[in-house]
């Protein structure tokens, strides 16, 4: 008597990882998944192990998640994994206000961002 089990998201040969709160604007993170898109994942690991943008280290731990789950959920092989997607959009947006001069007040907006991505095995050609 319990809820049926929800559809996959993804094909039958793709894994799926997401994060839902990387603290950071949508923009800046778009910049780091834009370097990973259609590489294979051992390739795309290294690209963002040596990037000097901050955003990779989030990017990385959700490539790394997206792999473990296609080895341990899905048993695809790890060797022909390749990024087919890695999608950014908004999530929560913190609103703090600054004391300014004359008494008045400024908006500081602190952005969060969600990214999403699949891994796909891909067939040896």
């Amino acid at each position: 008597m319990s809820k049926p089990a929800s559809p996959r998201k993804v094909g039958d040969k793709e894994a799926l990882a997401v994060n839902t709160n990387v603290r950071g604007s949508p923009y800046k993170l778009n910049l780091v998944a834009g370097l990973i898109r259609g590489k294979k994942a051992g390739d795309a690991l290294n690209i963002l192990a040596f990037s000097k943008k901050a955003m990779a280290v989030d990017v990385r731990k959700v490539l790394q998640s997206a792999i473990a789950n296609a080895e341990n959920n899905h048993n695809l092989d790890v060797d022909a994994l390749v990024v087919q997607e890695a999608s950014v959009g908004k999530s929560i947006v913190m609103k703090r206000f600054a004391t300014r001069a004359r008494g008045r007040s400024t908006r500081i907006i602190k952005p969060f961002a969600r990214i999403r991505v699949v891994v796909r095995e891909q067939e040896e050609a």
